[in-house]
């Protein structure tokens, strides 16, 4: 196997990556708890 081989399969693997973990953020099922976990900071009492 080339070096410039590794290095496009790392290249491409981590872009999957990449998309799966934007996947994963964007999806419906989590948004309510992106939505709560956003408001933890204005939730505590001085």
């Amino acid at each position: 196997m080339d070096v410039n081989t590794l290095r496009s399969l790392v290249t491409v693997v981590t872009f999957i990556l990449f998309l799966g973990i934007l996947v994963w953020a964007m999806s419906k099922r989590r948004s309510a708890d992106f939505e709560e976990a956003a408001k933890l900071p204005f939730g505590q009492d001085d």
